[in-house]
């Protein structure tokens, strides 16, 4: 009998939820949305976020366990303001949530913190990763055991302000016929506390094997970077946002480029 839709938690307001099995259950880290009062605007002050919470099931279709607060902007040493997406990684009995906040400059930065359970709560690390920037980490384990950060968003997440991995207050988002912005990828450090290599760009590519333009706004990059490996390919997923497609392209490694593939679910 086919399962009825339903809320996965219906008492508050969730969103950008990454899912991960841990010690054999299924743990869910989703960014934590509430009324702040602050009016909405294209820098999406509104979602002025203070907290995380994280989740629980046996299966995907059990019992809901909320293990509560896990992390908040007041337990973050380097602080501003407004956390965003966020993502949690398992090795060598440890477990680290990377997160997007403002820093006590308004600039966005990720952020790490480290629990011995996958339930939390997560103690911070005194700074943002250094060289880190923008929004929306996710955390991918290779086959070879090797982690990979991929990072990025526009408008609100501040990507159209980089150029080469550097600040610049000068630019912004390209004109429609130029090459799209893209989203970050880097191997972490054997700690994981840190990148090991300069964040490079993750190309996606169209039918013809050409970046997308920014004006090819229902195919380009605009959030939330997503990776799993099938089949020995790598599938990256991401957002689309002002057009609200989630959309997928597939590469053969984890620098890419990837080639588009289509769209996996539509408003």
């Amino acid at each position: 009998m086919k399962q009825q839709p339903k809320y996965l938690f219906p008492d508050d307001y969730m969103a950008d939820p990454s899912a991960h099995v841990f010690e054999g259950r299924l743990y869910i880290y989703p960014s934590h949305d509430w009324e702040s009062g602050k009016p909405e605007n294209d820098n999406g002050d509104h979602f002025d976020m203070k907290d995380y919470h994280v989740f629980s099931m046996e299966s995907v279709d059990g019992e809901v366990i909320h293990h509560g607060e896990i992390l908040r902007v007041e337990d973050v040493p380097w602080a501003g303001r407004q956390l965003w997406d966020s993502d949690v990684a398992h090795k060598n009995g440890q477990y680290f949530l990377y997160f997007s906040m403002k820093d006590k400059t308004d600039i966005f930065r990720i952020g790490v913190a480290i629990s011995d359970r996958p339930s939390g709560p997560f103690k911070p690390l005194g700074n943002p990763m250094d060289g880190s920037y923008s929004i929306d980490p996710c955390i991918f384990e290779d086959a070879d055991n090797q982690y990979y950060m991929y990072f990025g968003g526009i408008w609100g997440g501040q990507l159209q302000y980089y150029r080469n991995n550097k600040l610049n207050a000068d630019v912004n988002l390209p004109l429609f016929h130029e090459q799209a912005l893209s989203p970050k990828v880097a191997r972490l450090s054997d700690d994981m506390l840190s990148m090991a290599e300069e964040p490079r760009d993750v190309l996606i590519l169209d039918e013809t094997g050409q970046p997308l333009k920014q004006g090819d706004t229902e195919r380009r990059f605009f959030e939330a970077s997503w990776m799993h490996i099938y089949q020995g390919k790598y599938y990256f997923s991401y957002s689309t946002g002002d057009t609200h497609l989630l959309c997928y392209a597939v590469g053969d490694n984890p620098y890419g480029p990837f080639t588009y593939q289509g769209v996996i679910l539509r408003p």
